[in-house]
């Protein structure tokens, strides 16, 4: 398992534990996990969400009417070089 995929299925268990129910999906180039975040969830457990998935590269939450609350967080698997950031075209 790349290090992205370790640290994401740590970052799996953290959110579980705070009563989150969670899955971890690979891809090419990074490793997201998804947590759907139930209506009572307290302040003080939104701090822990938060200060768990701080850890990761980006993060955000989704919320619907018709699906809830969903938390994802994505960690990449590599780092890029500064002459890769931004792709072909965009390197300095």
């Amino acid at each position: 398992m790349p290090a992205s995929g370790s640290t994401a299925a740590a970052l799996a268990v953290r959110l579980s534990a705070l009563g989150l129910s969670t899955r971890v999906e690979e891809h090419a180039r990074h490793t997201t996990v998804v947590a759907e975040v139930p209506d009572a969830l307290s302040a003080e457990s939104w701090r822990k969400v938060l200060g768990a998935v701080a850890e990761a590269d980006r993060f955000g939450l989704l919320a619907t009417s018709q699906h809830g609350r969903t938390l994802w967080a994505v960690l990449r698997k590599s780092v890029p070089t500064t002459g890769d950031v931004g792709g072909p075209g965009h390197q300095r």
